[in-house]
């Protein structure tokens, strides 16, 4: 019987972590500058067999028109700091300017070189696989951040520092794992 549950796991498991569900980073976006009024909330979601990342936010209350959004990366220390732009040059396709209120969603295609800042692409090593993996590495250390630019606040008015949200479904996974586990060990022992 232990043979059988240790040749499951070792079968099970690998597979299902060799594709990893899509990864989703949620933060609330506030003011960046001294004298910005604004707020909302950003989600984005990694997906790495579709080589995606779909953002979807909504904000209000700012003190000026809307121009550009993109996500920014990489901050020399998580949560702090600013960075250049990582991904979409200029702003995200269709993201409505000239706003004070909205919501936007969109889904960008990583494998696509044209989806990153050129001085991002470049450090990391010219390549779209390569910008990816840097992009996704930084969003789970909490080095990478969207911003809302505005007229009132062309440098960035409203931003919100990117942090992964535990999936439920990973940690049923461990759950699983451990109580198989468990109870192979507690058969080992035999009756009390």
């Amino acid at each position: 019987m232990r043979c059988v549950l240790a040749i499951a796991l070792l079968v099970v498991l690998p597979a299902a972590l060799a594709h990893a569900a899509p990864i989703t980073f949620k933060t609330p976006l506030g003011p960046e500058a001294s004298g910005a009024t604004g707020s909302g909330m950003v989600q984005v979601v990694y997906d790495d067999a579709a080589r995606t990342l779909s953002i979807d936010t909504q904000w209000s209350g700012l003190s000026g028109d809307t121009t550009v959004a993109h996500i920014h990366c990489c901050t020399s220390s998580p949560g702090t700091g600013t960075a250049g732009v990582a991904v979409t040059p200029g702003t995200l396709p269709g993201f409505p300017a000239g706003v004070r209120f909205g919501s936007y969603s969109t889904l960008l295609d990583l494998s696509l070189t044209s989806t990153y800042a050129s001085g991002f692409l470049a450090g990391s090593g010219g390549t779209a696989a390569g910008a990816e993996a840097r992009l996704v590495a930084q969003m789970m250390e909490g080095s990478a951040y969207f911003n809302i630019h505005s007229t009132t606040f062309p440098g960035g008015e409203i931003r919100g520092f990117l942090a992964p949200v535990p999936e439920p479904g990973s940690s049923l996974l461990l759950l699983g794992v451990g109580l198989a586990g468990l109870r192979a060990w507690r058969k080992r022992l035999g009756p009390a």
